[in-house]
């Protein structure tokens, strides 16, 4: 059997079980999405039991085509026609006023709808066969870190979803962008691989950003993409002496940075944080996993630029120590 024909037997599976009522985990460029069919509220209930997700919280249909944006949003301003056609497919999910006949499973009981279209092959391929919207958020437990590989999603959700479909290592490998167009003034609610200053570039007006007007949006709690280890962010300024004070009190303590310092204490564990951002948020979610299968207790970060896609990096770091962005 050569690889096209199990990869349209496989989309088959996938789409016979979303019609059915079933929940898929399935890649994207970002992370792997935990889909159900976004028109089933039963569906969607299932995968808010599944990752242990607060009802109130709202995902994100994955469409196929900017045309469909119509069977999900009303009152469609300009800016999203012009967002879709310069990113789509790609990281950037647009928050628009939903139309009557969205469940409100899928907008966490809002009035508004987060869209966005997948920038990888094996996504687009299933969502052009099941021929409607997958609501879909990142396939782990609900506030933990987000799968960026189907093995990471058997071991975090073991049996319960019906099917992984493996698409490989995720391209960027953080969530989208998200901007909310509901309102006046655009808002990034939360950061990703396309920026505020593309995004501003693109409608030919500055945007805002969420500290301005908090929304809740998929990722948007204080508390997110957390390890099991206690995360500390720090600087070059006073990371050694962080080390030292918490070896004397941890017996397993992992360091997070760019490069390894030459005083390294013997006891900790270096994580490369690789200097390219880019990659760097492309490895971000397999070293947080990584320090778990380590068994480490407490990771101290060293905090990249936070500039490009690095401010997106920032943010998930800030989230996973629990600080918010």
């Amino acid at each position: 059997m050569n690889q096209l024909t199990e990869l349209s037997q496989s989309i088959n599976q996938a789409t016979s079980i979303l019609h059915g009522g079933g929940i898929v985990a399935f890649p994207t460029e970002t992370v792997y999405g935990l889909g159900a069919d976004a028109k089933n509220q039963e569906a969607v209930k299932r995968i808010f039991t599944t990752k242990g997700r607060p009802a109130d919280h709202p995902l994100i249909v994955h469409i196929s085509d900017a045309r469909q944006i119509s069977e999900w949003a009303t009152n469609i301003p300009g800016a999203a026609w012009q967002l879709a056609e310069a990113f789509w497919p790609g990281p950037l999910t647009l928050i628009l006023p939903r139309l009557s006949s969205v469940p409100d499973a899928v907008t966490g009981g809002l009035d508004t709808v987060a869209l966005r279209v997948p920038d990888h092959s094996m996504a687009l391929a299933l969502l052009s066969a099941f021929r409607s919207g997958i609501a879909a958020p990142s396939a782990n437990c609900y506030g933990r870190v987000s799968p960026t590989s189907a093995q990471d999603v058997r071991e975090e959700l073991k049996d319960g979803v019906d099917l992984v479909l493996d698409g490989g290592r995720c391209a960027i490998g953080i969530e989208s962008t998200i901007i909310d167009l509901s309102t006046k003034t655009p808002r990034v609610l939360r950061p990703g691989k396309i920026t505020q200053e593309e995004i501003s570039s693109v409608l030919g007006k500055s945007v805002g950003n969420a500290s301005k007007k908090p929304l809740v949006c998929p990722g948007s709690k204080p508390s997110h993409y957390a390890p099991r280890a206690r995360v500390i962010l720090s600087s070059w300024d006073n990371v050694e002496q962080q080390l030292e004070e918490l070896l004397k009190h941890t017996e397993k303590v992992g360091l997070m940075a760019a490069s390894q310092p030459d005083t390294l204490p013997k006891d900790v564990i270096w994580l490369p944080l690789l200097e390219d951002m880019n990659e760097q948020a492309r490895d971000l979610y397999y070293s947080l996993r990584h320090a778990d299968h380590l068994g480490l207790q407490v990771l101290v970060v060293v905090m990249p630029p936070d500039v490009g896609i690095g401010h997106a990096v920032c943010d998930r770091l800030r989230r996973a120590a629990g600080s918010g962005s």
